[in-house]
């Protein structure tokens, strides 16, 4: 095989990888409501991917072009999706559903820094609290690693938050 056919796969390969990456922070961009920054990422994004395909469809008979071209598509997803998650950008809604420890956890996370609103209700096993924590989405895993540490029996979920206004944002960082 020579060595023109496989640096141009690879360069649709890469080229595939970039503009998928860049395709999941331009949709990332749009639901967090970034609509500038997403047209620009999307305009990038369209050239790269633009450039990938006319070297996939002027090289038809490439079976490997196309392969590339596809794989790329797929780490290009995969890398995206890492991409984000390092980046964690925007906010999450944490309940926490505590029977013995709510009192002690709540003391333990505002001292901590979060801000957390408790509210009493009923289960199946009589009551109880929830905590209600709106935390940055990069200290999700520190929040949920504090809270399994008080409390191995609490029922933990986090929802992504589009918009919120208002409410306690400490001025320092969660530890």
């Amino acid at each position: 095989m020579e060595v023109a056919v496989v640096c141009g796969g690879l360069l649709i390969f890469l080229a595939r990888v970039l503009d998928m990456s860049l395709a999941t922070l331009r949709i990332l961009m749009l639901v967090r409501g970034r609509s500038l920054l997403a047209s620009t990422i999307g305009f990038l994004e369209s050239i790269i991917y633009l450039l990938a395909l006319s070297q996939v469809v002027q090289n038809m008979n490439s079976a490997l072009n196309i392969v590339l071209f596809a794989a790329g598509f797929a780490v290009g997803n995969f890398v995206g999706s890492r991409i984000e998650e390092r980046i964690a950008l925007g906010y999450v809604n944490v309940q926490v559903i505590s029977v013995d420890r709510h009192e002690s956890l709540q003391v333990q996370l505002r001292n901590e820094g979060f801000g957390v609103t408790s509210v009493e209700c009923s289960g199946k096993d009589g009551r109880h609290n929830i905590l209600y924590i709106l935390a940055k989405r990069r200290d999700l895993p520190k929040l949920m690693a504090k809270v399994n540490k008080e409390d191995q029996e609490a029922f933990i979920f986090a929802v992504d938050t589009c918009k919120n206004l208002g409410g306690f944002f400490p001025m320092h960082k969660a530890k």
